[in-house]
């Protein structure tokens, strides 16, 4: 089932969102407070509450919205074959997941210690953990499961470490895709028994 990127921008919701995201990446989650991006906003915090009671109310809404591709992809991933095909493609599309949900990355990186303390800071522990299980094999030795979850972090270092590196953002999103296939391919082609014939 693919899943089409969502506008950004029209609807009072989003504008909220992006607004948030945007004080808590500038100031910290912490920081922010609710009369801030009403003020922001140029809304009453009468308005802002018709839509979310909180900061976590709105962080969690950015989060769903921004990462349903990777629930998506979850799911998808649990009714494949565990081919390398298979592996390749998961990366794939978290790669795209990724690139999408830009922001929201950057910024649970700056705000690493209040993520914790969140709801969504759980959740993204968890779908990580499922990500590694759909790359790795169920009786893959430590040193393919290392390669597997070091996979991921490559990806994720696309998004995040490299974002301040010269060149092309896409350009960094391949090559940090490419990295993390040669890594799940490795895994793969080791196999539980070791190295291939």
């Amino acid at each position: 089932m693919g899943s089409t990127p969502q506008p950004r921008r029209g609807n009072t919701r989003q504008r909220i969102q992006d607004v948030a995201l945007e004080l808590f990446a500038e100031q910290g989650y912490d920081k922010t407070s609710l009369r801030e991006i009403a003020e922001r906003l140029d809304v009453t915090k009468a308005a802002l509450y018709y839509h979310f009671k909180t900061k976590e109310d709105i962080l969690n809404s950015i989060f769903d919205d921004l990462n349903r591709p990777v629930e998506e992809l979850l799911a998808w991933g649990a009714e494949q074959p565990r081919t390398l095909e298979t592996k390749k493609e998961i990366l794939v599309r978290y790669s795209e997941a990724l690139s999408i949900a830009q922001p929201l990355f950057r910024f649970m990186q700056e705000n690493q210690a209040t993520v914790r303390d969140l709801s969504i800071g759980h959740t993204i522990k968890h779908r990580v953990i499922a990500l590694v299980d759909l790359i790795k094999d169920p009786d893959a030795p430590l040193t393919d499961q290392v390669r597997c979850f070091t996979a991921l972090m490559a990806m994720h270092a696309g998004v995040i470490a490299l974002r301040d590196a010269e060149g092309d953002p896409e350009e960094k999103r391949k090559a940090a895709l490419e990295v993390a296939v040669e890594l799940v391919t490795k895994a793969h082609d080791q196999g539980p028994a070791g190295p291939a014939a």
